[in-house]
């Protein structure tokens, strides 16, 4: 129903009735359920792996042992900055304020309605997102960004973060390799956060956007009269960094001239500023960064062999986006709050379940920065509560014609004026005169015909999931695998998996 399916919610509740209700209800406006019988059981999946997948929280507040109130007093000791939703069977005003003042964010009565349960969710999100984006600028700015600032759930920016956090613990020269706008800057800024140089300068050069001519002035600085033009003396970002960070971004665009001295700086800790009498010494971490293969550029004569060595001590690959599709719905969530913010449009709720599957299926050529820019031109877009794939023309363009179909799916026909499925807030709209009901005659067209294309555009919509196919269209599976045969459907399914459910049915 609009959601992001890999957003897990934890509902904590001794009823078994009423977890049962809660996840169904949960599993319904599109999340991913977790239950657990008790608040010790809910603390301990929590400290657990497997907690870091949580988003939110729905916590009783009355149970034996280890009540409500209890849990959101070590949530606060233990610093998980989870929101929390209570729920009460009685409302008590009393209960609700010290729940609230505990750190909850919302609350809400049994039996909640599906409606008040969606509302207290979405909104509790909303902010969680809205609130961790404006922490991590904040942490960006001063310096103390960490490794959990970093939006992420895929195993392999895992093990990115855990060579991270190992090269934070020493003094090492580190090179983050990666493409353009994968956030190899933030990767570097949450080394230096968790490093003993926290909150001190981190500075940044793009060495592909300096001029050549002044590259070696603004790394290493210069005397007043050094130069034509040196009126005022210039200390350089070297310098600048002492006691901090240097990240060196595109550093194989550097000069070969100037990667002399940035050996010598690495071998001696020394600088040479333009037009000085002595060297000056400097205290400096460095980060390197890289979209290219400087090792292809040795080859080539573009990049010092014994720079490279000295770079290359500790090399940290950040994969693509495409790479870690697991994570874009998770971005998508949290620039879409700090983009609806900031640009004034509280009305947006979030994205719909059918432009999030856009987005999952492209491949992001331009990785994050590229996805942040296109979530940014959504919600300046947007009028609806709903960012749809209306709202990504672009990202549509390119994935059109099946590109992101997963193998095996049929081909969804071509409807025209067919709006996005999955809006939270409705059906899915614009069966136009020439959509599922209707032929270009006008006429209603056959039964057989649009239980066809239903079931192709379910098949598509689910990527293939027949269990869940044949749950969202209300039958059997069995009953999905005859009416595929029997509509001539199962002939484009080659998913090994899918076939043999079918043969076997």
């Amino acid at each position: 129903m609009g959601r992001e399916m890999s957003t897990s919610l934890l509902i904590v509740d001794d009823d078994p009735v009423q977890r049962r209700l809660l996840a169904h209800a949960v599993e319904r406006l599109g999340y991913r359920a977790v239950v657990a019988a008790s608040g010790r059981e809910g603390l301990d999946h929590l400290a657990s792996p497997a907690g870091d997948a949580v988003s939110l929280v729905i916590l009783d507040l009355v149970m034996p042992e280890l009540d409500g109130m209890a849990v959101l007093a070590r949530l606060r000791e233990t610093k998980q900055a989870l929101p929390v939703i209570v729920q009460t069977a009685h409302g008590g005003i009393d209960a609700v304020v010290s729940a609230m003042r505990a750190g909850a964010v919302d609350f809400v009565v049994k039996p909640v309605s599906i409606e008040r349960l969606q509302v207290s969710i979405e909104n509790a999100l909303k902010l969680d997102a809205l609130e961790g984006e404006i922490a991590r600028l904040k942490r960006s700015a001063s310096g103390t960004l960490t490794f959990a600032d970093i939006v992420t759930g895929s195993p392999a920016m895992e093990r990115v973060i855990g060579l991270g956090k190992r090269a934070a613990q020493s003094q090492i020269p580190i090179l983050v390799e990666g493409e353009s706008g994968v956030g190899k800057e933030m990767i570097a800024r949450a080394i230096q956060g968790s490093s003993v140089r926290k909150a001190r300068p981190f500075v940044t050069v793009n060495c592909g956007a300096v001029p050549a001519t002044l590259v070696e002035s603004i790394l290493f600085g210069h005397e007043k009269g050094a130069f034509t033009g040196a009126a005022e003396k210039h200390t350089g970002k070297f310098r600048e960094a002492d006691r901090g960070t240097l990240f060196l971004d595109e550093v194989g665009e550097l000069p070969l001239e100037v990667q002399v001295k940035l050996l010598r700086a690495l071998q001696d800790g020394e600088i040479d500023p333009v037009g000085a009498r002595k060297p000056v010494r400097v205290d400096f971490r460095l980060i390197s960064a890289t979209n290219k293969s400087l090792i292809d550029l040795v080859k080539l004569g573009r990049f010092r062999e014994d720079l490279y060595y000295r770079l290359n001590v500790f090399p940290i690959r950040v994969p693509p986006l495409r790479e870690r599709r697991e994570d874009i719905a998770e971005l998508v969530r949290h620039f879409t709050a700090r983009f609806a913010a900031e640009e004034g449009k509280a009305f947006i709720r979030g994205v719909s379940a059918a432009a999030l599957d856009l987005l999952v299926s492209y491949d992001w050529p331009g990785n994050v920065r590229q996805l942040e820019n296109a979530v940014f031109r959504a919600v300046v877009l947007a009028d609806g509560a709903w960012l749809t794939p209306g709202e990504f023309p672009q990202v549509a363009q390119h994935v059109e014609g099946g590109a992101g179909r997963p193998t095996g799916v049929p081909a969804l026909p071509v409807l025209s004026d067919a709006a996005p499925a999955g809006d939270a807030t409705g059906p899915a709209r614009g069966t136009s005169d020439h959509g599922l009901a209707f032929g270009p005659s006008g006429d209603v067209r056959p039964l057989a015909e649009v239980e066809a294309d239903m079931i192709r555009l379910a098949i598509v919509r689910y990527k293939g999931r027949m269990t869940q196919v044949a749950r969202k269209l209300g039958i059997g599976r069995s009953t999905l695998y005859r009416k595929l045969k029997e509509l001539g459907l199962d002939e484009g399914l080659t998913d090994p998996g899918v076939t043999g459910d079918i043969a076997a049915a």
